[in-house]
């Protein structure tokens, strides 16, 4: 059995994936168990060899076998390929190890001489060496110098650089031909054997070569691991390693440090300190022996092969331990780094990648050295955080962990001054005792999370100044981690729950849960926002309430992530194959591929820089214009935009569907070139010019049609009479100059009809044209005499004309022949003036305001919350028109009169121009003077809204006055309102209850008019007696509670809950017409609040994790205390009886059992519940135990509990335990929880002394 990593991928020969841990592919052409395999380094191949004796080469991209080498006489161990040349080396059981060209595909050497079986084979990294191990106890070592040069030629010698089998160039050397092995014509052997070591006493599984050391490393059946030494003509026995305690199967040196690794058949992988020859670590399976080990010769995974399957791991962390300082002593943004045992500081802002690199070797500055690692597997070291908020000293925390997971940290500071005059002697650590985290929260001031779940404050010196518990949050047991949080702040992790402290307040002052959990958090640079970096999740969140901005999933893992300091609101990330960006709106994308794993430290003006695993600093430029586009885009920075536009190419399918998605198409046009493309994005966007011009290239009968659907739509006529007249739809013409009045074209139209000899289009346009005549004459023509005969005697064709009128349709009051439908600005009108420059923007916009035309997100008033000049009649992005209902008394002012006046031209369109001809003959009716007129002002009258409170002053009667901040202190008053937020959608439906708008003649606004109860008198009488209608009756609210009863009883609970909730808080809007009104809207309210009672009860109970038991039974009980309906209260108690006596709690499950055999329910308690309860209670009398303690008395039968409603326990007035209450629900109360706001209605104060809620004017 073998495995092997690809150097390209690290991906294990057997075909899984280390990222993803997927099957990738599967080979199957052996005959057999397949017991070698071997990637290549630079061609996509990999060999095998198994127990049908041959030798496989595969192509993994295509997929399948290339080609099969035969010549060995039994099984075959192992197979590698060479680093340089086009050789494979393979080991078999028939003694003998074979050399061959995968070129040529050809066998150049035997190289025989072991006696048993050779267990593995291999070429030495750089030199022409061949280690061998066989059972028959000696490890050798041969010599393929001769080898080398017969069978490889020189590209000088005519070769001209041979083409492999996958088409490309194999360097400067090529396969001579396919030649003989063993001895050339001179006697000269190919392979010799240079050095024979004898030491082992049983048989050798493994031997392998050091990567850089003339060293060997073997395994072998004695259970022991020796290290050999090769010099100039001999090698010799350097140190044996014990400790195994079965057959040593693989060993190997790493590439990376001075260990070994090797595994056994005594189930255990061990790691020795190759330089003091000692094991360091042991790895243990319980059920399964190791077999084979493979190391990856460039990074650190090590891949290990057992009985039940294989095992990829890592020896040591390889995330750098780096932090980004704010400020330096070298004038810009320096990068700590925790490297080789020191600490330094490296001035990144100034460094210049090195030529034809990317690599950067920035002024470094040693600050400190570290803690010495535990071994040389491990290095202890874990993160590296730089104070933020100090910009005169440097401060800074590095976190160990040792292998028992114990953490602790060292401080170390300096000024800034003394870093720029240069250190003379090495920080000194402050050491700090065993915790869990640590960070910094202010200027000189440091968080530790102790091992006790305690938060100490330290000052710089490393001095406890306060401690005090963390808050747990709910069903979490302690804090597990503790992050940097801003001044004074820090984040307290704890499973997947992260909330922000405050140590000034000593509260939370926000909190979020993120799936997957959390390892690193990283700030912005104004700590506006945050990210939470999982294992395979990022969550962005704001940074001053953790509100929940953007989740993300990624398949492969996170690694790394920096907010982009140039462009807010933008997460950079890396994973393991890629350079990935995320937006707080949610938008995301690839920047570029990796092709190793890179650690981002800083992204800021095009340029990133990014750490290696080797610690080597990069620094390069990469292209943000995509995101920087989106950004732009989203914020409405339109100079930006059309910027990246013009600079940046971005274009494709992928462009234009995001600028799609996001209601931008009129942008996407900057993209397209293709006509039926730019066609498809002018309609889905409206932009009837450009949509006609592509129109016009394609000249297809669908395009025609669908425009002409669209500008019919717009109410664009013209077009849409250009389009049927394209179409040759005359149907539809005549139908278009019918609505638009334009008789003249629907008279061309009949004499079309005429000439096309079509007397279906003729009868049709001579109705439009009520003509008829010419009906008449179209049904002689056409041989319905009959018909004819009847039109013309019912229209009296056949009597005196004079003497009546003809039935004639109906004339549009508009005649629009020419003239469109008047439509908003579009958005690329919006782009024409931003890209046009500033000023004629700003031209344009003045040239908009002056013709009172406005657009939603455009108007700088709108913007910061006000409302713009003129914006009465205009657009708002989320209703049609704004139509103010009243007119303020000012309105009808002198000031607001004449600049109407000043604002509107009457022009000849109303007539008042025309000529009247003589009027002299009339005879009129004496009016008043016309020069009484002039000095006198006409008063308006008594708005609704004040007629409304002349008399009573309710609440509901304030809201539909539109009074809102008086209705919201009078309930201050009554229930003690402290958070009127649920009820902004109430106050908005009462107040639209209130009025109504009656459409007006075309283009003329709506006129507005109030809706009064029937009770009310006459609305044009002056000084009579109006109420608003009122929305929330006892009729309504009836309605709504029996919804919420039917949704309880279906078991429904989180919607009851919304419904009883809903009710309970519009009674604060309920008015009573008489005293019984009244009575029944007191009861709603307690009704209302004992079923949300009850609902919260049972969604908490449902909520809770399957192992909390005695809580959920504890609810349960709880629940059929609670004042329900007959109904309801016993479907609790079956629901508790059921639940009880399945988790064996048979004392509490017979106390249901009784509560409901007794309790009177009506016709809900049928013979079947009772039998069903008579048998448990039975059942629980016979086993008389409960298994779960709960706070609940199964003894009594009537339970009357008073159970505080926040955090849903007893609260026990017999030990004096105080109770509070809300005014307004009654909802009960630990004194604790006073001034707080209620959980049930979710409206008032705890405990607050309030007048009483009124439903009836005094």
């Amino acid at each position: 059995m073998d495995t092997r990593l690809s150097p390209q991928w690290g991906n294990p020969a057997l075909g899984l994936s280390v990222g993803l841990g997927t099957l990738i592919d599967k080979f199957e052409e052996h005959d057999g168990p397949v017991r070698g395999v071997c990637f290549h380094r630079t061609q996509p191949l990999f060999v095998s060899g198994g127990d049908d004796y041959k030798i496989k080469v595969w192509n993994y991209r295509l997929r399948r076998c290339m080609f099969t080498l035969l010549g060995h006489l039994d099984y075959i161990r192992t197979v590698q390929f060479h680093n340089e040349y086009p050789w494979i080396v393979s080991a078999s059981d028939d003694q003998t190890v074979r050399i061959w060209n995968w070129q040529s595909r050809s066998c150049i050497a035997v190289l025989t001489g072991h006696n048993h079986y050779v267990m593995s084979a291999q070429f030495h990294p750089t030199q022409d060496l061949v280690v061998s191990a066989s059972l028959d106890q000696t490890i050798r070592v041969w010599d393929t110098t001769g080898l080398r040069d017969k069978t490889v030629s020189i590209t000088s010698m005519g070769m001209g650089g041979m083409m492999g089998p996958m088409g490309g160039r194999m360097g400067n050397r090529g396969v001579a031909g396919s030649l003989g092995s063993g001895a050339d014509m001179f006697g000269t052997t190919d392979a010799i054997v240079k050095y024979v070591l004898e030491g082992h006493e049983r048989g050798v599984n493994w031997a392998s070569f050091h990567p850089t050391m003339p060293l060997i490393v073997s395994g072998s059946d004695d259970r022991l691991i020796k290290i050999w030494r090769m010099g100039d003509g001999k090698a010799w026995e350097v140190d044996t390693l014990r400790g195994h305690f079965n057959n040593v199967s693989a060993v190997f040196f790493t590439p990376k440090k001075d260990l070994i690794i090797s595994d056994s058949e005594d189930r255990t992988i061990r790691v020795w300190d190759a330089t003091k020859r000692v094991a360091i670590h042991t790895f243990k399976r319980e059920n399964d022996r190791f077999w084979i080990l493979a190391v990856h010769p460039t990074n650190s995974l090590i891949a290990a092969g057992h009985d039940s399957g294989m095992v990829v791991f890592k020896l040591d962390r390889e995330r750098p331990v780096f932090g980004l300082g704010s400020s330096s002593s070298h004038g810009g943004q320096s990068l700590y780094l925790a490297n080789g045992g020191y600490l330094t500081v490296q001035n990144i802002d100034q460094a210049r990648p090195q030529p034809g690199t990317t690599e950067i070797t920035p002024q470094s500055t040693s600050l400190a050295s570290l803690r010495r690692p535990p071994n040389a597997m491990v290095s202890s070291l874990r993160s590296l955080m730089v104070n933020p908020f100090s910009s005169t000293d440097m401060n800074a925390i590095v976190m160990y962990v040792d292998q028992q997971g114990v953490g602790s940290y060292d401080l170390y500071s300096c000024t800034n001054a003394q870093l720029a005059q240069g250190l003379r002697d090495p920080l000194a650590p402050k050491e700090g005792a065993a915790c869990n985290g640590a960070c910094f929260v202010s200027r000189n001031r440091l968080a530790v999370l102790h091992r006790d779940n305690t938060i100490g404050l330290y000052n710089l010196n490393n001095e406890l100044v306060k401690k005090f518990d963390p808050p747990v949050p709910k069903n979490q047991s302690n804090v597990e981690a503790i992050y940097q949080g801003g001044n004074n702040k820090v984040l307290l992790r704890s499973g997947e729950v992260v909330q922000l402290f405050d140590f000034n307040a000593r509260s939370v002052v926000g909190e979020i849960t993120v799936a997957g959990g959390v390892r690193y958090v990283v700030w912005s640079k104004n700590m506006d926002y945050v990210a939470f970096l999982g294992k395979h999740n990022i969550t962005l969140a704001n940074g001053r309430n953790l509100e929940l901005l953007h989740s993300l999933h990624e398949n492969v893992r996170v690694k790394s992530g920096v907010w982009d300091e140039t462009q807010p609101g933008v997460f950079v990330f890396t994973t393991l194959s890629h350079i990935k960006y995320t937006i707080v709106n949610g938008d995301y994308g690839i920047i570029n591929s990796l092709a190793n794993v890179y650690y981002l430290c800083r992204v800021a003006k095009q340029s990133v820089v990014y750490l290696d695993r080797e610690n080597v600093i990069h620094k390069r430029p990469f292209n943000n214009a995509e995101y920087c586009f989106k950004i732009a885009l989203w914020q409405k920075r339109y100079d930006d935009v059309k910027k990246w536009i013009k600079q940046a190419r971005i274009c494709g399918n992928v462009g234009i569907g995001y600028l799609k998605s996001k209601g931008y198409p009129e942008v996407a046009l900057q993209f397209v070139d293709d006509p039926l493309t730019r066609f498809n994005l002018s309609l889905e966007f409206g932009h009837l010019d450009e949509a006609l011009s592509c129109a016009k290239k394609i000249d297809q009968k669908g395009v025609w049609d669908r425009l002409g659907k669209e500008a019919l739509r717009q109410g664009n006529v013209q077009m849409v009479e250009m389009v049927y007249q394209k179409t040759r739809n005359l149907s539809g013409l005549s139908f278009l100059y019918l609505s638009t009045g334009n008789r003249d074209k629907l008279k061309k139209m009949l004499a079309i009809a005429k000439k096309r000899n079509d007397p279906m289009e003729r009868f049709n346009t001579s109705m439009f044209l009520g003509d008829v005549e010419e009906r008449v004459r179209v049904l002689a023509e056409a041989g319905q005499l009959p018909l004819a005969t009847i039109m013309a005697n019912g229209y009296g064709m056949t009597r005196d004309k004079e003497a009546s009128s003809l039935l004639q349709p109906p004339v549009p009051l508009t005649r629009a022949a020419t003239t469109n439908w008047p439509l908003l600005m579009s958005m690329e009108q919006i782009f024409d003036n931003k890209w046009a420059g500033v000023e004629e923007a700003a031209v344009a916009v003045d040239e908009e305001a002056q013709q009172t035309t406005f657009l939603p997100g455009f108007d700088d008033d709108e913007e910061e919350g006000g409302t713009a000049p003129n914006a009465g009649g205009g657009f708002d992005g989320s209703r049609v028109f704004d139509i103010d209902f009243e007119l303020p008394i000012s309105a009808w002012g002198d000031d607001a009169l004449a600049s109407t006046e000043e604002e509107v031209d009457i022009g000849n369109a109303w007539g008042s121009d025309e000529d009247l001809g003589s009027l002299g003959d009339l005879d009129l009716p004496a009016g008043p003077e016309v020069q009484a007129v002039d000095d006198s002002v006409v008063t308006p009258g008594e708005g609704y809204s004040r007629r409304w409170l002349r008399n009573r002053k309710m609440v509901p009667d304030l809201i539909a006055a539109g009074d809102f901040d008086e209705a919201l202190a009078t309930l201050q008053r009554r229930i003690g309102l402290i958070n009127a937020i649920p009820l902004k959608p109430l106050f908005e439906e009462v107040y639209s209850a209130t009025r109504c708008s009656l459409p007006s003649l075309p283009l003329e606004p709506s006129i507005a008019l109030p809706v009064v109860t029937s009770t009310s008198s006459r609305l044009g009488v002056p000084g009579a007696e109006i109420e608003p209608a009122g929305l929330f009756t006892v009729q309504f609210l009836l309605g709504k509670l029996r919804e919420g009863h039917k949704l309880t009883t279906m078991g429904k609970f989180r919607d009851s809950l919304d419904v009883f909730r809903y009710v309970l808080q519009a009674c604060t809007m309920a008015t009573a017409g008489n005293t019984e009104e009244e009575a029944q809207l007191t009861e709603f309210i307690e009704v209302c609040s004992q079923y949300v009672q009850g609902m919260r009860l049972e969604t908490s109970r449902r909520e809770l994790p399957h192992d909390q038991v005695n809580r959920s039974l504890e609810l349960s009980a709880y629940f059929t205390c609670v004042n329900l309906q007959p109904s309801h209260h016993l479907l609790t108690l079956r629901a508790a009886m059921t639940q009880n006596f399945k988790a064996h709690n048979y004392l509490t499950a017979a106390n249901m059992a009784r509560r409901l055999m007794l309790g009177n329910f009506g016709a809900s308690k049928t013979p079947e519940v009772v039998n069903q309860a008579r048998k448990i209670l039975a059942v629980c009398e016979q086993k008389g135990t409960d298994a779960h303690e709960i706070n609940f008395d199964s003894s009594d039968t009537d339970p009357r509990l008073i159970i505080c409603s926040r955090t849903m326990t007893i609260i026990d007035s017999s030990r004096g335990e105080a109770v509070v209450r809300c005014p307004y629900c009654s909802a009960n109360y630990k004194a604790a929880y006073a001034g707080s706001l209620c959980d049930v209605c979710q409206l008032s104060e705890i405990g607050a002394r309030v007048l009483g809620v009124q439903f009836r004017p005094i």
